[in-house]
């Protein structure tokens, strides 16, 4: 469910989620002590309350605002595309290419990615709805959709994870998408000619590369920036 805040409320709570973001990538939020999280956000700590019922709603919070901006990133990407392969491999390219460019939210992402690997989850609806795409068009073989969605989920996490914990760049990572997404993509059943033609590594290396240079020039996101917490509606604790 969202609620919608009063501009002072909303203020709080973004300082709230900002602070979060900040001590989060140090640890998790176990971790974390209520005072010190009111203290980092300049806040009163009754303020958590009206807007958290516990550390781990306040996680999850943080957590849902990271994925809706790779989400994001992802529906950006796509575009028009209407090729089922290549919006499923789309996702998987814009993933990394917000790891690299958001290193400390992807950290953060891994900690508190809770209920997010679930097939019904509202944030896989896209992944979902590609999966099901690729699946009728009789692209790939998986058991099932419900097996599909988590296991495609699993290679993104792990790719993006590998990159930022190798910190590595653009050049680097594009090798590295390739090889996963081909993995991936023969996890799925995909016949050999339909993986070489959408896992192309100099293609996905330039697809990438486009893909960083534009965030970058637009500034759609960057490493430690708070612009993920700056709106006024968002799921409760």
């Amino acid at each position: 469910m969202t609620v919608p805040l009063s501009p002072r409320a909303a203020r709080t709570r973004a300082a709230l989620l900002s602070a979060g973001l900040d001590l989060l990538v140090e640890r998790p939020v176990d971790g974390i002590a209520i005072d010190e999280l009111v203290a980092t956000a300049g806040v009163a700590k009754g303020s958590f309350f009206n807007h958290f019922i516990d550390k781990q709603g306040f996680a999850d919070a943080v957590g849902h605002a990271v994925r809706s901006e790779i989400e994001t990133w992802i529906a950006r990407a796509n575009g028009s595309e209407t090729r089922p392969l290549a919006r499923l491999a789309g996702g998987m390219v814009a993933a990394v290419a917000f790891a690299l460019l958001n290193p400390r939210q992807t950290i953060v992402l891994a900690r508190t990615a809770r209920g997010m690997t679930l097939e019904d989850h509202p944030l896989n609806r896209q992944l979902r709805d590609d999966m099901q795409a690729v699946i009728e068009a009789g692209l790939a073989q998986p058991p099932s959709l419900a097996g599909a969605v988590p296991f495609w989920l699993g290679c993104c996490n792990t790719i993006v994870a590998n990159i930022v914990e190798r910190g590595v760049g653009t050049e680097q990572a594009g090798p590295m998408l390739a090889d996963m997404l081909i993995l991936a993509l023969r996890g799925l059943g995909v016949e050999s000619a339909e993986i070489a033609a959408i896992a192309d590594p100099n293609l996905l290396q330039r697809r990438l590369a486009q893909l960083v240079g534009q965030a970058g020039t637009e500034a759609v996101a960057q490493d430690g920036a708070t612009c993920l917490f700056e709106d006024d509606a968002f799921p409760d604790g």
